[in-house]
């Protein structure tokens, strides 16, 4: 069901959220927006501007991966300035009040963590960009040492244990969909009784399954999405506003 207008639409999804006792939030890059972090797939984001680097691109070539990280750090005051808005508070208050266990986000942000999320419950599908890793033996670097050692090689660095590639602790075009992550979501998607979808055009997938999952396995589903999505009429409610004004309703409650 469409909700006819916001006001209809956060009514109803305030009964739902009261009804329910298993909350799973699933959120992509539109609850972000309003925090100055753009969509990189709309018209206008980044990837409309600079062709994606593919994973196999970044191991096999240091120009490539010097781009990779030139990009990066043209990004750090968009990311550094960037704080939790209207939706990651509304679902910090939820998960604060035990409605929420853990959320799957599509995002790379650590907005959700910002806002009040355990680290370990917020379930990272496409990573994290606040901090790198090597590819080889995976371990974590802080940005600082990257751009450091960049500046003075004039070249993206390798691992100090391994020598293989540092990257953004993010999952590349191209890159094996973490394990670990894509198995805690397919469980929480499965035993959840109400999913919402925020800010997701529901187009990249396989992180674009879960809501259908999460429906098939007898869960309420809620879209919450300016634009239409592919799954918008499998959905029991359908908000295209806003997101922030859909759920500042629900901050602190």
């Amino acid at each position: 069901m469409i909700a006819s207008d916001l006001r209809s639409g956060v009514e109803r999804l305030g009964d739902m959220i009261a009804e329910a006792k298993t909350i799973v939030p699933f959120t992509g890059a539109g609850i972000s927006t309003e925090c100055g972090i753009p969509d990189f797939r709309s018209p206008g984001g980044i990837w409309t501007r600079y062709r994606p680097i593919q994973f196999d691109e970044f191991v096999a070539s240091q120009e490539a991966r010097d781009e990779s990280w030139r990009r990066r750090f043209a990004m750090e005051e968009v990311f550094a300035a960037a704080k939790p808005g209207r939706g990651h508070r509304a679902l910090a208050s939820l998960y604060r009040a035990g409605k929420i266990p853990a959320l799957i986000t599509q995002n790379i942000d650590n907005l959700h963590q910002a806002s009040g999320f355990a680290t370990e419950h917020v379930i990272e599908l496409h990573g994290n960009t606040t901090y790198a890793r090597c590819i080889g033996c995976g371990k974590a670097y802080q940005l600082d040492w990257v751009k450091r050692r960049f500046d003075e090689e004039g070249a993206a660095p390798n691992c100090t244990v391994c020598d293989e590639p540092v990257k953004t602790a993010t999952i590349s075009f191209g890159q094996m969909m973490p394990d670990d992550e894509m198995q805690r979501a397919t469980e929480l998607s499965q035993h959840c009784d109400l999913f919402i979808a925020i800010g997701s055009s529901l187009v990249v997938w396989p992180a674009a399954g879960f809501p259908m999952m999460a429906k098939n396995c007898g869960a309420r589903l809620v879209i919450i999405n300016r634009e239409p999505t592919d799954q918008d009429d499998i959905a029991d409610l359908v908000i295209r506003h806003d997101i922030g004004e859909a759920l500042g309703p629900f901050v602190g409650n």
